[in-house]
């Protein structure tokens, strides 16, 4: 049986799926509108016109996309595992995991959020701007940041349902 805290509609931890999820759609629709910029890029220049500055849009929609999906991943469990090491664990045991990775990717979002966010403002202050377009490269940081603020969130929202069910010794696993 799946722990009730992540199939209720109503908690916190479904607050933060759907949150996680929309925001993960449009890392999606990001993804999708670089696709698209690559391949007039690649159509045009079979006829001497190639998009000016794919190459910069899609090093800066790629970098979005990732950090879009991954509080996504960390809700759902679909970040990767070798479930090979833990096929005959207990369910108490998974869940002490889990925590731990939770854990892991709490530090490892407060960390990166920390000095992203001043990476943005070394961007903004000295003024970078992408070579051919010209496009403020901090811009590209605001979503970034965003994704590392819901990635703490989901990885909070994981550590109190997985220690829920270590607390109930992995009853609702």
């Amino acid at each position: 049986m799946e722990n009730p805290a992540k199939t209720d509609s109503s908690g916190f931890f479904a607050v933060v799926r759907r949150i996680t999820a929309a925001w993960a759609i449009l890392g999606g629709v990001v993804l999708i509108l670089v696709v698209s910029v690559n391949m007039f890029s690649v159509i045009g220049g079979l006829f001497a016109s190639p998009f000016p500055g794919d190459f910069e849009l899609t090093q800066m929609g790629i970098a979005i996309s990732v950090f879009a999906f991954l509080p996504y991943c960390q809700v759902t469990g679909a970040n990767v595992t070798a479930d090979i090491f833990t096929s005959a664990a207990s369910a108490r045991t998974i869940a002490f995991l889990t925590f731990l990775g939770a854990v892991i990717a709490l530090l490892f979002s407060g960390i990166l959020l920390w000095r992203m966010f001043y990476g943005m403002l070394d961007q903004k202050e000295f003024d970078y701007t992408t070579a051919i377009l010209s496009i403020p490269q901090w811009l590209a940081y605001v979503p970034i940041l965003i994704s590392l603020a819901l990635l703490a969130l989901a990885a909070v929202a994981t550590l109190l349902t997985e220690a829920e069910t270590m607390r109930s010794g992995g009853d609702h696993v």
